[in-house]
């Protein structure tokens, strides 16, 4: 939770538990112990680093609610604005124009709202 918190942010955490009901907290806390224990509970990848492959991955799958938490979190583990757009330009090679279009258009509100 602390590298969540420290990632995502701690009103964005905090939110998200409090939304979680009985039908909901069990994929919650799945999640949590996969994706933020086993994923980012290792060292041998630094935290900039996972924000960007993350932001590449969830791009090309086009999840883009996704795309705009962890475009968030990526800022808040030091990716810059420039690696960011790199990242877009890789989603583009490998996705389509389409994907880039919604990719530019989600960066630019997170951009908009720092």
């Amino acid at each position: 939770m602390d590298q969540r918190r420290a990632t995502l942010g701690a009103d964005y955490v905090d939110r998200n538990q409090a939304e979680a009901d009985d039908f909901t907290r069990p994929f919650q806390e799945a999640t949590i112990a996969w994706c933020w224990g086993f994923r980012w509970g290792d060292d041998v990848i630094d935290a900039k680093t996972r924000s960007m492959m993350n932001l590449a991955m969830i791009g090309a799958l086009g999840k883009m609610q996704a795309w705009e938490t962890h475009c968030r979190g990526t800022r808040t583990n030091g990716v810059s604005w420039e690696e960011i757009r790199a990242i877009i330009h890789v989603v583009g090679i490998y996705c389509g124009v389409p994907q880039v279009l919604e990719c530019v258009r989600v960066a630019r509100r997170v951009k908009e709202a720092e």
